[in-house]
Order: C-alpha cells, then sequence, then structure tokens
C-alpha cells in the first residue's frame, strides 16, 4: 500500500518559520521530541503558552486532582511548536470563562446561537463556557474494557474542546470542536491494520475497530453511507476516521444525555484548520486513494465536499479558520492574546 512520509508543504514551512518568530521567551529550541533533538521543539515547554498565567491554569485545568486530563504525547504539556492540542488553548483557554467572548465564538459558528453554557463535565471550579478533550461520562462507542469509564485524552475518542450553547428555539446544542494547525494525512487504512504486539497479517486492531463502530455507523441517522461490510470504506481513513467518531460520539451524548452530565438536543461538528493548511483541505492530494466510500468506485474532492457527503445533514459540520474563529471578539479586552496569536500563528 502506498503510503506518504513526506511532510506537507504548509508543515515544512512552520517547522522552519514557527521557532524563527518572537514569542518564545528567548528560548533557545533543541528541546527533545521521540528522544531526538529537534529545531523545531522548545527547550523549555513552558514557552508554548500564550504567557505563564495562562500555563498555570492549564496545568491547574489538566491536573490529576482536577480533570485528569492526559497531555498528548507524554505527562507534560509539549515543546513541540507545531502542536495542535497547544494551539488549541493559546487561541481558547484564555476565553473561557468569558461568557459573552464564547457566545461570540459560538455565534460565529452558527448566527442562530443566543446563549452559552458552563459545561458540567469540568470538576466544579475549573467550570467555564468551554471544556477541553472531553469524553462522554460513559462508554457509548465501546472503546474501553471491562465497563472502565473513558479517560479524557487518552485511548478514546476526545473531543478537542467543546461549547454548549442554546438557539433561538430554546434548544441546547452540542459543539465538539476537532482542532488542526499542520496536520495531513497518509492513506493508512485504519480498518486492516495489524497494530502494536499482533502478528503481522493479522489485522488484529483494524478487527478490533470494525467492531467497535460498525453497528453504530449503520444505526447512525448522520452518516449516510451505508455498506454490507466498512473494511477499507471511508469512514477508516484519516481524518475521515476521526470525524466518524466525534460524529458517532456527538450522536451518542444526544441519544443518552439522561444519562450524562452533560444534556443536549442536537449538535454542530466544528473542524478548526488554517485555510493556508492546503494539503490537509485541497482537492489534489495524492493521497487520493484513502477516499473510497464505496467498494466499487473512489471519490475524489476537498476535505469538505467528501466528508459532507458522507452526511445526511451538511449544515451540522462545518470547517472553520482559527482567526475567523475569534473574529469580533472585543479587541481591547483581548489586544494582548491577539497580537499573540498573529506573531506565534500567522
Amino acid at each position: 500500500m502506498y503510503n506518504i512520509i513526506e511532510m506537507s508543504k504548509y508543515q515544512e514551512l512552520e517547522r522552519e518559520d514557527a521557532p524563527k518568530r518572537k514569542c518564545f521567551n528567548g528560548d533557545n529550541f533543541n528541546g527533545e521530541y521521540k528522544k531526538t533533538k529537534r529545531e523545531f521543539v522548545l527547550l523549555n515547554y513552558e514557552n508554548n503558552f500564550f504567557n505563564t498565567k495562562l500555563k498555570d491554569k492549564v496545568k491547574h485545568y489538566f491536573d490529576k486532582k482536577q480533570n485528569g486530563i492526559t497531555w498528548w504525547g507524554g505527562i507534560y504539556p509539549t515543546g513541540h511548536v507545531l502542536s495542535s492540542q497547544i494551539a488549541c488553548l493559546n487561541f481558547l483557554f484564555e476565553l473561557r470563562s468569558d461568557k459573552n467572548a464564547v457566545l461570540t465564538i459560538a455565534k460565529n459558528i452558527k448566527e442562530d446561537l443566543i446563549d452559552v453554557l458552563e459545561i458540567d463535565c469540568d470538576k466544579e471550579g475549573t467550570r467555564a463556557y468551554i471544556a477541553f478533550e472531553v469524553v462522554s461520562y460513559n462508554d457509548y462507542l465501546n472503546e474501553n474494557e471491562n465497563g472502565q469509564k473513558p479517560t479524557r485524552g487518552a485511548n478514546c475518542t476526545s473531543i478537542d474542546a467543546l461549547i454548549l450553547a442554546k438557539d433561538k428555539n430554546e434548544k441546547t446544542i452540542l459543539i465538539p470542536i476537532e482542532w488542526k494547525y499542520t496536520e495531513w494525512y497518509g492513506n493508512t487504512d485504519k480498518s486492516i491494520e495489524d497494530g502494536r504486539g499482533h502478528e503481522k497479517g493479522s489485522q488484529e486492531s483494524g478487527k478490533t475497530r470494525l467492531y467497535r463502530y460498525s453497528k453504530l455507523i449503520k444505526e447512525s441517522e448522520q452518516l449516510n453511507i451505508k455498506l454490507e461490510d466498512y473494511k477499507s470504506s471511508i469512514y477508516f481513513f484519516e481524518p475521515f476516521y476521526q470525524l466518524m467518531r466525534q460524529t458517532l460520539w456527538a450522536e451518542q451524548m444526544i441519544k443518552n444525555k439522561d444519562n450524562d452530565q452533560i444534556k443536549a438536543d442536537d449538535f454542530i461538528h466544528v473542524n478548526v484548520i488554517p485555510k493556508e493548511n492546503h494539503d490537509l483541505l485541497k482537492n489534489d492530494l495524492n493521497t487520493n486513494k484513502r477516499r473510497k466510500p464505496y467498494t466499487n468506485g473512489e471519490l475524489k474532492g476537498s476535505l469538505e465536499e467528501v466528508w459532507k457527503s458522507c452526511l445526511k445533514d451538511t449544515n451540522k459540520y462545518k470547517i472553520i479558520d482559527p482567526k475567523a474563529l475569534l473574529s469580533n471578539i472585543d479587541k481591547v479586552v483581548y489586544k494582548d492574546l491577539i497580537n499573540y496569536l498573529a506573531i506565534r500563528y500567522k
């Protein structure tokens, strides 16, 4: 199977350019990532945040005594300057307790939203109008063994950021946000992977994934491509594999709202992607082999076109640039944050 392993153009440019930006407190870089020193990894991960105050708030929020959230790539925040988890936190964490700011963000997603609600999945004292690395209270996606509850940020479907809003009809709207920065994907088929520790050719991890999600896909009201066998279907190629799981998550949260801390009547699924990340967004990827919604054909197009072709209600999915997501927030109150984001993420 053909796999793309080289960087995308945007990722390559950001690896070279981002460390030159004057927003890392003079950090000398060459920190370790995957046991190797890298020019795009900070020596001190604390310099990866907007400021020290934000860093302290985020660490408190993630702490095991608070919300018990696992960091991407380790027990501490990463020093990798292209981390989408860090980008999401830099853009949104400072605003999360400001109801007007979060409502502005919600309206940038869907104009008819009129209110935002505190999110009860967070521990008291850390609750606000945006939550991070959110999971369901119970395991609705068959992802945990022995009846264990989902762990935030690890080994299950976690939502990068979540907003809970009210629309003009007084319906509660769940807004799961998937945040991307420089990511792009090859054409690995996750329905046939062997997985770590399994015999080559066994496809054990792929079989597990098919077992977990196939019945849920068939029963989904939003996912409209129905097959007898979902092996090697579009739902098991990135980034659609993530989008499939998050769609199922949102549906199950609504279906099970009486049994969960988060209660909603409907949802809109949001993908935040920089408009400069053409290799993820554009329609002429070399990795179009992965875009196969049907067993006897191949569907090509942009990420948005392909994914919306898999959805019954296309209004429930939206791609938005991070700058557009924060447009219209108070430019006086958030002057320092806006200036930082403009330098850090151009």
